[in-house]
């Protein structure tokens, strides 16, 4: 953990994606996973504005974007055997897949779900084959939808699902997390507070459901984690966090690795406070789990995670001017990607020193406040920092 403090604190921003003539929320960023280069890139950034816009990862240049979603857009995910595709889900029930290598505008595949459905959440699995999502609930029913994303070509012909899952969740699936090395185990995360963790090897929703975690909270953000990923985490829209050791399922052991209510009033942070959690990381060679937070003004504070409770490991101050919705921490060159609501996108390197214009003013768009937390009942005390 030494070793990581030490890395965290000489991160200098190296790039800072130039001002848009629309600026709008940068809400999620994916990264390409190039299987062949171990430099190069590209960085998605899925937008307040309903549109996807790409970068090269090293210089951040913008290279292009594709508008025109009709409905708010729930993420965005690289392939994880192509770095030219990129996978969206959008609120009209549809999950789109782009070629960013081609001009058009048009996604190559697009894959549908049942007239009902609104996606905000979705992912892909770790060789590219399954494609799942999560809605909103609609009258009574949740769903999480699955597609076989095999033979993406240039052929926008819709693709029907495989099948869902609508028995396990009652209230919006707000995340869905493949495991990174078994293709066949997704977790769930819904407001209904409960992590779901299912094997989609088996035949029916009833046998797949391997574990269910409850939060006691509204789901903000999952993930796994520890030695051969058998830990898995959340955090919730109050700000809490959960960790869960399903290894232990068989055991006598306690699953429960941490729980606490409000990472806010747990973690101190030096002269700074906490607002916020933004997602979690493993790392694998420290074999340690850091949550990422922040502040309303653009601070962003790293904490490490241990069964004893958090420690703060860090700060990156003077970089974004309001809050950051979403990173990419790159364990090969052990940069960061930061996205936030000032518009902007900064990439951080190692005693990086910064040549390109300074910090530009907030440029926090009222309007979109509301994009990430979404709040549905009066009791679900979301705060909006």
């Amino acid at each position: 953990v030494e070793k990581i403090e030490e890395q965290l604190a000489s991160l200098r921003i190296a790039k800072r994606s130039a001002p848009s003539e629309e600026p709008a929320y940068v809400l999620d960023i994916d990264v390409s996973k190039p299987a062949q280069s171990e430099s190069g890139g590209f960085v998605a950034a899925s937008c307040s504005s309903k549109s996807i816009r790409v970068y090269d990862r090293e210089t951040l240049s913008f290279l292009r974007e594709y508008g025109g979603h009709p409905g708010v857009l729930a993420g965005v995910r690289f392939a994880h055997t192509c770095d030219s595709l990129v996978f969206s889900a959008c609120g009209d029930g549809t999950v789109k897949c782009w070629d960013i290598r081609l001009a058009s505008q048009k996604a190559v595949q697009v894959f549908s779900g049942y007239p009902s459905n609104v996606f905000i959440s979705f992912d892909i699995n770790c060789n590219d084959l399954i494609i799942c999502a999560g809605t909103e609930k609609v009258d009574k029913d949740t769903f999480l939808v699955f597609w076989d994303a095999r033979g993406i070509t240039n052929c926008t012909s819709s693709r029907e699902p495989l099948g869902v899952y609508s028995e396990s969740h009652n209230d919006d699936v707000t995340k869905i997390c493949f495991h990174p090395v078994e293709p066949s185990l997704v977790i769930s995360g819904s407001t209904d507070g409960l992590v779901n963790v299912f094997d989609i090897n088996k035949d029916n929703e009833d046998d797949a459901l391997v574990s269910t975690c409850n939060s006691d909270s509204s789901v903000s953000f999952i993930g796994w984690s520890g030695k051969d990923y058998k830990q898995i985490y959340c955090m919730t829209h109050d700000e809490g966090f959960c960790w869960w050791d399903i290894a232990q399922l068989e055991t006598e052991e306690p699953i429960t690795l941490l729980h606490v209510l409000d990472v806010r009033d747990t973690a101190c942070i030096g002269n700074d406070s906490l607002h916020y959690l933004v997602g979690g990381l493993y790392h694998e060679k420290a074999d340690k789990l850091f949550l990422v937070g922040g502040t309303s003004t653009g601070n962003v504070h790293l904490i490490s995670c241990s069964s004893n409770g958090l420690s703060p490991v860090g700060s990156l101050c003077g970089g974004h001017s309001a809050t950051v919705r979403s990173f990419c921490w790159n364990l090969r060159d052990e940069s960061l990607l930061t996205g936030g609501e000032d518009a902007q996108l900064l990439l951080w390197k190692p005693g990086a020193v910064e040549r390109s214009l300074a910090k530009k003013a907030s440029l926090k768009i009222a309007s979109s406040v509301q994009k990430r937390v979404r709040v549905h009942k009066s009791s679900l005390k979301s705060r909006i920092k």
